[in-house]
């Protein structure tokens, strides 16, 4: 990979021979563009944790969007494949760059379930757009918001990306569009992002499974089957890690403590989201608080 001066924050990690995770970030009140130059020998995994992004090619002439919570896979073997990134106000990017001999080496017997490693997919270009689930979008946050010496800097990172990769790729197991028709219907596939949305809102008073499929008019079936299929994980499941997630948010910010944290997210006893916060993270809120109040102070 070749330097580029670039217009706002970035940062290129160097995990191992042939594999990088980069960070972008836009703190600006208008959008910026961010390029790098990549060659034919990379793969590219785009994860956008927030806003409304978009990817240019050919010299501006063709762009593909990269909306929040999603994931763009690039690769073409047969030409250079630059990222010209342009990123909106408050949203920010991480990106996985491996080469495809690195990759190769990751998945040998495997690989013959990932399409385009297959023998007569190996010199095709390869883009795929999907949505990011819960699991991976936690580690997003956790890249992006790390507390960690940075004497392990590049192995928390290294940790994280092959997490990454492998969320990703596990998704590959599931039922696919056959097994589960009405996802080809764009219709259906749109109100189960409604009902994500819906979930997300109300929070923490959420609406029972019955109420949203009504909500959305959607079956009660199609919703859950549905939901597991875009998101990987059920509807309740997902909002657990979602309000765990925002629910660290708020206390990093230093503007809530746990009770305010707490009430928040849905928890009207302090015990139970204290319990809730321990079976996601392994620990109690108040020491997590506590790691924080110590870090900022070494």
């Amino acid at each position: 990979m070749e330097e580029n001066i670039a217009q706002g924050s970035f940062e290129k990690t160097r995990l191992e021979e042939g594999f990088y995770l980069l960070k972008f970030q836009n703190t600006r009140q208008q959008p910026v563009k961010i390029q790098r130059n990549i060659n034919s020998d990379f793969i590219q995994f785009h994860f956008s944790g927030k806003g409304e992004n978009r990817f240019f090619f050919n010299n501006g002439s063709y762009k593909i969007p990269l909306p929040e919570e999603n994931v763009l896979l690039l690769y073409n073997p047969k030409r250079d494949l630059p990222i010209d990134l342009e990123l909106q106000p408050g949203s920010w990017v991480v990106s996985i760059i491996i080469s495809i001999k690195k990759f190769h080496a990751l998945f040998s017997d495997e690989a013959g379930y990932i399409s385009f490693l297959n023998l007569e997919n190996r010199d095709k270009q390869y883009y795929k757009d999907t949505p990011l689930s819960p699991g991976m979008m936690i580690v997003l946050n956790q890249i992006f918001n790390y507390n960690i010496v940075p004497t392990i800097r590049i192995l928390y990172y290294k940790a994280k990306a092959y997490e990454l990769l492998s969320l990703y790729f596990n998704r590959s197991e599931e039922p696919d569009i056959e097994q589960c028709p009405f996802l080809s219907d764009e219709e259906n596939v749109l109100k189960i992002r409604k009902a994500k949305d819906i979930v997300i809102a109300n929070m923490a008073e959420p609406p029972s499974l019955q109420e949203l499929s009504r909500e959305i008019g959607l079956s009660l079936k199609k919703l859950k089957e549905g939901f597991k299929q875009i998101y990987g994980d059920s509807v309740f499941s997902f909002l657990f890690d979602y309000k765990m997630e925002y629910a660290r948010k708020l206390l990093d910010s230093g503007d809530y403590n746990v009770n305010e944290a707490g009430l928040k997210v849905g928890y009207s006893t302090s015990s139970h989201f204290i319990a809730a916060f321990k079976k996601k993270f392994g620990t109690t809120p108040k020491k997590y608080l506590m790691s924080l109040s110590s870090e900022a102070q070494s």
